[in-house]
């Protein structure tokens, strides 16, 4: 499967996860976890295969996506933010159930700038996008959690610095 296939995949997958989450009854809490942490998951390792393999690809291959992928990697460092409040959450939490819908707006905002305007910048270059699907693949395969810790937002120094997050 080519990169864009598989991300496409992962877009249809995840989308499908967020609409049986909110198909949920409000007490389903034991149903509700174990969902928003398989969507949680799933971006993760979608994020991941993103940031390691297909946007450095393109960066490389199309000068003309520079703005589009600083703006998905400032969006991934906000998606990676809400995951992990979300994971550090119960679903009886109040503000929870809210929490998993941003997360599905954050993502379908993502999702049609990445369709609408990565993708075709990557089908127009010279980028080999079945070598690269397989990578991506192959990595996917790899990733099995979603990291316990805070995400440091891009360009924030180490912690102990004068900017770093707390």
């Amino acid at each position: 499967m080519d990169a864009i296939k598989l991300l496409k995949q992962d877009h249809t997958n995840v989308k499908a996860l967020f609409q049986q989450y909110e198909e949920m009854g409000d007490r389903a809490f034991a149903g509700k976890k174990k969902l928003a942490d398989r969507i949680c998951l799933e971006l993760t390792k979608h994020a991941v295969i993103e940031e390691e393999i297909f946007y450095p690809a393109l960066r490389e291959a199309s000068k003309e996506s520079e703005d589009q992928l600083d703006e998905a990697s400032v969006e991934h460092a906000s998606l990676k933010a809400l995951i992990w409040q979300i994971g550090q959450m119960d679903p009886h939490d109040e503000l929870y159930d809210a929490k998993v819908k941003v997360l599905g707006e954050y993502v379908n905002h993502h999702v049609k700038e990445e369709e609408g305007e990565l993708f075709p910048q990557a089908r127009q270059s010279d980028m080999d996008l079945a070598t690269l699907g397989r990578e991506m693949e192959a990595r996917k395969e790899e990733v099995d959690s979603v990291p316990g810790e805070m995400p440091i937002p891009a360009g924030a120094r180490t912690p102990g610095s004068a900017r770093a997050v707390r």
